[in-house]
């Protein structure tokens, strides 16, 4: 069996790579352009997988068509995992052309590629909750609910979904599509909210937390562990249906004052930190996002871990000496 990971040097990806290769017997391919997301292959090595026989890694950029040689490298794969993608909302509302670039145009690239590709199993295309734009309070979006996309990002990652869809139904690609939430874990990169508070906190530097109007409710996620996203992808390549979606849900909403306090409390510093109104002057940026975990529950899957077993085995892993460098301490 071999599964090709695109963006497998990334956050997610690696985590996927490392869970694969612990939990199964396939070989893997991971295919990255290794830009500024990827720390080069340093997430490999620091699972010690870069050397592992298992693990064929591979340099490109899916969002060119990809050249010949990389093709009969890859050509021989039963799975396809489309994790690579431009993932920063601030990004993406300074320049959307990157976005559109690698998830619009880089997933046409990586579908025409699956069509060559003789008796493919199953084609993941890796999305996110964002999609389906902020969500209500007590709102959580299900499979296929109407795309309100707020932001660039979102709007590339809806794109990509709805031409890997049409793939699908038009070249018979085996296609699932998954939407996935915040995800944080071991090497996440600094400028997310979880390891850059993690920092300031340590630091004793004030925490930016993005609130209302008012100041009085701050921003919530689901947040999931890179862990239980690997799991659950595992998961649906052994139960998922074609042309189906499924929402990869955190088991717990937690509102980022709430998730700095819970830092500050594991690491014993105190919290500073500043309610801001950051939604109203930066459209684009939403305060609450909710997505349905019923459809995955009900099909078996249970996670691995707890949110707070995660969760408190992360922030401590991330303050051991030899991991402190992933926080640029």
């Amino acid at each position: 069996m071999r599964a090709l990971i695109s963006g497998g040097c990334g956050f997610i990806g690696h985590h996927v790579v490392n869970h694969f290769l612990k939990n199964t017997d396939c070989d893997i391919i991971v295919i990255d352009k290794l830009s500024y997301a990827s720390s080069g292959f340093d997430r490999l090595r620091d699972i010690d997988c870069y050397d592992d026989k298992r693990v064929l890694k591979l340099t490109a950029d899916f969002s060119r068509t990809l050249e010949p040689g990389i093709i009969k490298e890859i050509q021989s794969v039963d799975y396809i995992l489309h994790l690579g993608a431009e993932t920063h909302v601030d990004n993406s509302i300074k320049d959307p052309e990157p976005f559109v670039n690698s998830n619009v145009v880089g997933t046409m690239h990586m579908l025409n590629f699956a069509r060559t590709v003789k008796d493919l199993k199953m084609f993941i295309m890796f999305s996110t909750d964002e999609v389906y734009g902020p969500a209500p309070e007590g709102v959580n979006f299900k499979e296929i609910d109407r795309y309100n996309s707020a932001n660039p990002y979102a709007a590339s990652k809806a794109g990509a979904e709805q031409l890997s869809l049409a793939y699908a139904n038009t070249y018979k690609v085996p296609v699932i599509v998954t939407n996935t939430m915040n995800c944080y874990g071991q090497r996440c990169g600094i400028e997310k909210f979880i390891p850059m508070t993690m920092r300031k906190i340590w630091l004793g530097e004030e925490v930016i937390i993005h609130a209302n109007k008012d100041l009085t409710k701050a921003g919530s996620r689901f947040y999931i562990h890179a862990r239980n996203i690997a799991a659950a992808l595992l998961f649906l390549m052994e139960n998922g249906k074609f042309r189906e979606s499924y929402n990869i849900v955190g088991e717990k909403e937690v509102d980022n004052l709430q998730l700095a306090q819970m830092i500050a409390d594991i690491l014993g510093k105190p919290l500073h930190y500043k309610m801001v109104d950051f939604h109203s002057s930066r459209p684009g940026h939403d305060l609450r996002y909710g997505l349905d975990g019923t459809k995955l529950k009900t099909m078996g899957f249970k996670y691995p871990k707890t949110f707070e077993e995660s969760f408190v085995e992360n922030v401590e892993w991330h303050f051991k000496k030899e991991n402190m460098r992933w926080l640029n301490l």
